[in-house]
């Protein structure tokens, strides 16, 4: 008798699961719109000037690989955090703010999950309708129970901010309430300045803990203005926590780079607060890696190199905004008389089309046109190779149930 014997297979993961049937289909005109990365006009994921430049430097000078600190590299955490909260933060000033290294932002959300079941084991978590489907096996794999709050209103095509604000309102105090600062995954919907101020005062008056993913910081409006909702929690003075990563703005996907941090209400806390997510870390994986850490750092250290990272993000963020431009006349010229502005309404990578299971398994079998059964497309995977069939297939299973 095995250990394992009582095991049963694992249903597929619904955004992984995708790629593979894509990877298997054998039709030569195939696209990946199922894929959460971005890619540039040829298809591809980017290798930005920056990273070269930095990889070449590095390259050229020959370092000891020794083990970093178990809360990754200092100069690491100190430009994240300034990225992440402003140079200027009163709570970065004040000392209130603990930033780790993580391995990514799916790593950062679970170092985060880790400090939450040593802090609060008993609170439920409450996701987004709908959220990113790794949201929900992370936080439950970590032991909390989930629970949901209002976000899309599938009627109006945009968020559903009384709906949101009074779920918050009715929710558990000590609630840890994950939020996305901006590019919502999967819906691409996200609140505008004015609403997250209401957000941010029904969280302080409940008593909740916002645990904020930040995964795309400069893809929606640019990068100080996508934080706006980590600056506005740290003027509040309530604890909090943020994982970002580096992963799509700086195409350094494989390399892991991301960090959490986490928001105190004093300076002595943030110290209590920081030996214990180095255990935390110490348990999964004792220290991280140094390579995509060392890029990330460089760039965001040296002005001349930061403003040219900023001038890529912008590049690959007007490209989406384009695309969506692109595919929205493309749909209408095809004959589609249906509203289409929640197309370029939506921000980031992901467009949630409103297409039906039903559709989009059409998509899948007869366009060989790949994105999730939730309607969700990659915009950013888009491009001038293959607009034009995506936009008939697209819109043929739209004007065939009309």
């Amino acid at each position: 008798m095995s250990v394992f014997s009582e095991l049963s297979s694992a249903p597929k993961d619904p955004i992984l699961g995708m790629t593979e049937l894509f990877n298997a289909d054998t039709a030569a005109d195939k696209v990946n719109l199922g894929v959460g990365v971005y890619l540039d006009v040829t298809g591809k994921v980017p290798s930005l000037q920056c990273v070269r430049q930095v990889e070449s430097q590095l390259a050229a000078t020959v370092r000891p690989r020794g083990y970093l600190p178990m809360d990754g590299m200092p100069g690491f955490n100190t430009v994240v955090r300034d990225l992440v909260f402003g140079a200027d933060s009163p709570a970065v000033q004040a000392g209130r703010v603990v930033s780790v290294q993580a391995l990514g932002g799916t790593g950062a959300l679970r170092l985060g999950a880790g400090m939450l079941t040593l802090a609060s084991p008993d609170a439920p978590v409450l996701l987004s309708d709908p959220s990113w489907e790794n949201h929900a096996l992370l936080f439950t794999r970590a032991g909390f129970s989930l629970g949901q709050y209002r976000y899309y209103d599938p009627v109006g095509r945009c968020v559903d901010v009384e709906g949101m604000v009074e779920d918050l309102a009715a929710a558990q105090p000590g609630s840890i309430v994950v939020l996305h600062a901006c590019c919502h995954n999967p819906t691409g919907y996200d609140l505008t300045p004015a609403e997250w101020d209401r957000v941010v005062d029904v969280l302080v008056a409940r008593g909740l803990v916002p645990f904020v993913d930040l995964a795309y910081q400069g893809f929606s409006v640019g990068v100080e203005e996508d934080r706006y909702v980590v600056s506005r929690l740290a003027e509040t003075g309530i604890p909090f926590l943020v994982a970002n990563s580096f992963s799509k703005t700086f195409a350094l996907y494989g390399e892991r780079v991301g960090a959490i941090h986490l928001g105190c209400t004093d300076a002595a806390e943030a110290a209590r607060v920081l030996s214990q997510v180095k255990l935390v870390v110490r348990a999964i994986y004792s220290n991280p890696p140094t390579h995509g850490a060392a890029i990330v750092s460089t760039v965001l250290a040296d002005a001349e190199l930061r403003a040219g990272w900023e001038q890529e993000v912008a590049v690959m963020r007007d490209r989406i905004i384009e695309t969506r431009l692109a595919f929205r006349a493309g749909l209408e010229a095809a004959g589609v008389t249906d509203d289409l502005s929640h197309v370029t309404t939506q921000t980031g990578l992901f467009s949630y089309s409103g297409l039906s299971v039903a559709q989009m398994e059409r998509l899948r079998n007869e366009f060989h046109v790949y994105g999730l059964d939730s309607g969700r497309l990659c915009i950013a995977a888009i491009n001038p190779t293959n607009i034009d069939r995506v936009i008939a297939a697209v819109a043929d299973v739209i004007k065939s149930e009309a």
